[in-house]
């Protein structure tokens, strides 16, 4: 591709509205423009990154045997309300209508979709295992549509379905993915972790995440630094540190507009490990009550788990009509209603509980579980912390940002048993068929990549994915010698299926060079004054800098040995 006949709006200035890095550098770069918010437009040496990777993902999808297929983006509600997933997406699914009045979606995913072609096809065992995926446009109504690609309202996903009539199928199924999922984000040249993680809307009995450290992430991964444990903050766990205290009889203490619990803390003189917070939710429109230390947060997505939905917080009228007091002096002893309690694992031994006494500028102190109140269950309900020890090994515990790259999951039969999609076993009985899904952000991956991959000059790309492999910068094109000896090396390139890039553009050699490096392409070949002095050009190496001045006839079999070795 000459230059001077390119797409590629490079742009020496940092976008104003862009604030990640990896956002700046493919707007900065010409691989992306914005249409509307978290709507983008990929450029054409954008989509050939994009392709790339594509490829990359279908080639290790067939390698487990997958099947490509290509599934339609518009659905009609009624197949997910089968699933009651209509509902469970709220607001973030697209919804239209046709011009019957017919309420659509646009499919933020496809669990349902393929669960009715299963339905449709698969009859007996016999008809398993079966391994579907595609590379597809999925819609997503964010609230808060950021950073670039990474929260995006639409994007590419690949997806992928397993199907398998036991459960050691699933399993099967799963690890072949897991495995492929290495293999790609390998080859992409991405450096990750694989994390335990919450399975959230999608449901199913396990799930992990594979998840790139990032300042910029949106996820929260927490690390062992001393072994191999990881996971996403909304499953982690940690031995947290032990507060001692001795037992008391309870005493009501006033404590007039002390709310908050660095508030009530600083007043009774007590660290805030040594208080207990009472926080009142709402699942399936009845009251639960959370009790947790001080010091630590409540995790939504654990307590979610446990319960089996979705809860929301307690309003403040709500929490009056309960508790008999308002938000900051609530607590679990001698509440107005009967209230379902369900305490944090932290604090199960913890004694002289310090908490709201459901009286307006008033604590209690001294609460005794067992004594006083009685928990429904003692859970791990809380957000790890970062100086807290690894379950596994005792080891420091670091708590980093991370940006998802893929997700796995195994869905077992919660699907398939709501849309009746089912086979006849070796007994002839009918079953449930096990189901495994399995996404990555293919958008994700180019900015995550650019993120690990850059410097102050602009993007630095790995062979694997690089739009183009070699960029040809003859300085001066208005000298003959340059510019024949810069067409004659880039006709031979391309020749050799070498993926190519030339800047014939008539420009100054300053403006050439800011270009080349912005746009990162692995190899660089300079013609300048080597060529006019020497007949030699300068081969240059984007990622490591280093420059080798040859002659051009062992050009090929060079560019050749790099790839090779990368």
């Amino acid at each position: 591709m000459k230059l001077s006949e390119s797409y590629i709006p490079t742009q020496k200035e940092i976008p104003t509205d862009a604030i990640i890095p990896s956002h700046q550098l493919m707007l900065r770069a010409g691989l992306i423009r914005p249409l509307a918010s978290g709507v983008y437009s990929f450029l054409p040496i954008g989509w050939k990154v994009m392709q790339k990777i594509m490829s990359i993902i279908r080639e290790e999808m067939d390698r487990i045997g997958g099947q490509e297929l290509h599934l339609p983006v518009l659905n009609p509600i009624e197949i997910w309300d089968e699933t009651g997933r209509n509902s469970a997406f709220g607001d973030e699914m697209f919804r239209l209508k046709d011009r019957k009045n017919r309420i659509l979606a646009l499919a933020p995913t496809h669990e349902e979709i393929i669960c009715d072609l299963a339905r449709k096809f698969i009859r007996s065992y016999k008809d398993m295992p079966q391994i579907w995926y595609q590379i597809q446009t999925k819609f997503r109504d964010e609230p808060r549509p950021r950073s670039g690609v990474i929260r995006a309202r639409q994007f590419f996903m690949k997806d992928s379905y397993s199907l398998d009539a036991s459960e050691e199928g699933l399993d099967k199924s799963y690890q072949l993915h897991a495995e492929a999922y290495k293999r790609i984000f390998n080859r992409c040249g991405l450096h990750f972790h694989i994390v335990g993680a919450s399975s959230g809307l999608m449901g199913g009995s396990g799930s992990q995440e594979f998840m790139m450290e990032s300042e910029y992430g949106e996820d929260t991964l927490v690390l062992c630094e001393n072994c191999n444990y990881a996971a996403n903050m909304e499953i982690a766990q940690s031995v947290p540190e032990l507060i001692t205290s001795e037992k008391h009889e309870i005493e009501y203490m006033h404590t007039p507009g002390q709310k908050t619990i660095e508030e009530v803390s600083k007043f009774l003189k007590k660290t805030p490990a040594e208080l207990m917070k009472s926080l009142l939710f709402f699942y399936e429109d009845k009251p639960v009550m959370v009790l947790i230390r001080g010091d630590h947060e409540v995790n939504e997505s654990k307590l979610q788990s446990y319960l089996g939905g979705s809860v929301r917080s307690a309003n403040p009228d709500e929490v009056s009509e309960i508790c008999g007091a308002e938000i900051g002096f609530i607590g679990p002893y001698s509440t107005k209603k009967k209230v379902r309690i369900i305490a944090d694992l932290a604090i199960q031994n913890q004694h002289d509980l310090i908490t709201g006494a459901n009286r307006i500028d008033y604590h209690v102190t001294g609460l005794e579980f067992g004594r006083d109140i009685q928990p429904e269950d003692y859970i791990d309900i809380r957000n790890v912390l970062s100086y807290e020890k690894c379950t596994v090994c005792n080891g420091k515990l670091k708590i980093v940002n991370a940006i998802e790259l893929g997700h796995i999951f195994k869905l077992g039969t919660k699907y398939s048993k709501n849309m009746k999609a089912g086979f006849l076993d070796t007994d002839g009985k009918e079953q449930p068929i096990i189901m495994g899904s399995y996404g990555i952000g293919v958008e994700r991956i180019i900015a995550a990549f650019i993120d690990q991959n850059k410097d102050e000059k602009g993007i630095v790309w790995d062979v694997s994915i690089a739009p183009y492999l070699v960029h040809i910068i003859p300085l001066k094109v208005d000298i003959p010698d340059i510019a024949n000896v810069a067409q004659k090396i880039y006709n031979e390139l391309i020749k050799n299926k070498i993926d190519t890039i030339i800047d014939d553009r008539k420009v100054s050699p300053g403006f050439k060079f800011k270009d080349a490096e912005l746009l990162g392409m692995p190899y660089q070949i300079i013609i300048g004054e080597n060529w006019i002095k020497n007949k030699k050009i300068e081969f240059k190496e984007r990622k490591t800098g280093q420059i080798l001045i040859m002659k051009p006839d062992n050009l090929i079999e060079k560019i050749n040995e790099l790839k090779v070795n990368k």
